[in-house]
């Protein structure tokens, strides 16, 4: 089947296809005589299951992780469990930052008049400058 057909029966995007492909989760598709990709039912497979696990959040790396894992046949569950379960506590970890962020924003809001006088409590508490922590240094 051609990208489209793939792309139609997995969910994924042509482009990111090409995209997975460049990365190397999924083997490059092998040409047809015209130069255009040819996949098949286990490259559907794939595909089906990247989408699912990108869906739930798991990280491109955590992802060629999991693929591995699926094609070993021979491997242990804990170690499927123990990429999960890291992943649960990531995202806990980020959904308690988020509601830290989302508290703070309603804050300043709330402190806000929101009117046409040209003071801001939203902008001077963002203009305040901050100590970073060692995790908060990466972003800036």
């Amino acid at each position: 089947m051609n990208i489209g057909q793939a792309s139609e029966k997995s969910g994924v995007t042509a482009k990111m296809i090409r995209y997975y492909e460049g990365v190397g989760l999924l083997a490059s598709a092998a040409r047809r005589a015209n130069g255009y990709r040819d996949y098949g039912d286990a490259d559907v497979a794939v595909l089906q299951f990247v989408r699912r696990t990108r869906d739930l959040g798991f990280s491109l790396e955590e992802v060629s992780a999991l693929l591995a894992l699926w094609s070993d046949k021979k491997r242990p569950s804990r170690e499927v469990k123990k990429l999960a379960e890291a992943h649960v506590a990531d995202l806990e970890h980020r959904i308690r930052e988020m509601r830290s962020i989302i508290k703070t924003l309603r804050g300043l809001a709330q402190n806000c008049h929101g009117d046409e006088r040209s003071d801001c409590p939203i902008l001077d508490d963002l203009a305040k400058p901050r100590k970073l922590g060692p995790a908060r240094r990466k972003r800036a």
